[in-house]
């Protein structure tokens, strides 16, 4: 809960998140709550835990563009819980309204740029706010560096603490940085170990340079490379297993 003074009579009055209109409990004034110049603190719940963090990094290492058993050899040398600074910004724009999404902290962590933060889960950040112990990381971006590039007129303008897991693991003796986004489980990362596209061009090349020949070939005897193309293509698809297998 968040609370603010009553303009009639000055007595503290509490309200929820998502709260445009209250009643004053002591002198009964109507109140509107006016976020376009405000600056609101909203706080979001971890859904994700430790171990279903670790699951989803593994699930994401484990993808067709990940270096070859990425999953099982990153050895991962540090998890950290915590809340990330970001400003929501709630536009009018020409009768419609947006909302950007902007860091509040300085940042060289991948995808903390394309935070989606959820509507329903915003609590407000108050004594009462759960952090389970997470790191809080502390704001150092002002929030009109991005205030007056927006279009629009402003509707709401709010700071909210966002919950990551921050990964390093170590691949190959390289280190490298992922984060898990523990509202929605989405997992960002700039730089990870690729799986080598070489063996790939290469059955391809030998590939093209075989079937250019058989073509040639053709004029001469169809039936012999026909043969020689069956073979081609037997050979292509086992090279090509085996280099998906063991590269």
């Amino acid at each position: 809960m968040a609370s603010i003074k009553c303009p009639k009579c000055a007595a503290p009055v509490a309200f929820d998140a998502g709260t445009k209109f209250i009643k004053c409990s002591y002198c009964d004034s109507q109140i509107y709550i006016d976020r376009s110049g405000a600056g609101f603190y909203y706080g979001v719940p971890f859904v994700i835990d430790e171990t279903n963090a670790m699951g989803l990094f593994r699930r994401w290492a484990a993808g067709p563009k990940k270096a070859k058993d990425l999953d099982k050899r990153a050895q991962v040398a540090s998890v950290q819980k915590q809340y990330f600074p970001v400003y929501m910004l709630r536009r009018d724009v020409n009768g419609k309204e947006q909302v950007f999404f902007e860091p509040a902290g300085s940042t060289t962590l991948p995808g903390l740029h394309a935070l989606k933060v959820p509507a329903g889960d915003l609590k407000i950040f108050d004594a009462s706010f759960d952090t389970g112990g997470a790191e809080l990381i502390k704001p150092d971006i002002e929030m009109v560096s991005y205030v007056d590039s927006l279009p629009g007129k402003p509707k709401e303008q709010a700071l909210v603490f966002f919950p990551i897991w921050r990964l390093s693991y170590v691949f190959e003796q390289k280190r490298y940085d992922v984060v898990v986004d523990a509202s929605a489980g989405e997992v960002f990362s700039a730089v990870f170990p690729t799986r080598s596209s070489a063996a790939y061009i290469l059955v391809a090349v030998f590939g093209f340079l075989a079937f250019a020949f058989e073509g040639l070939l053709a004029l001469d005897s169809m039936a012999l490379a026909l043969v020689l193309m069956m073979l081609t293509v037997i050979g292509v698809f086992a090279a090509s297993f085996t280099v998906a297998r063991r590269l």
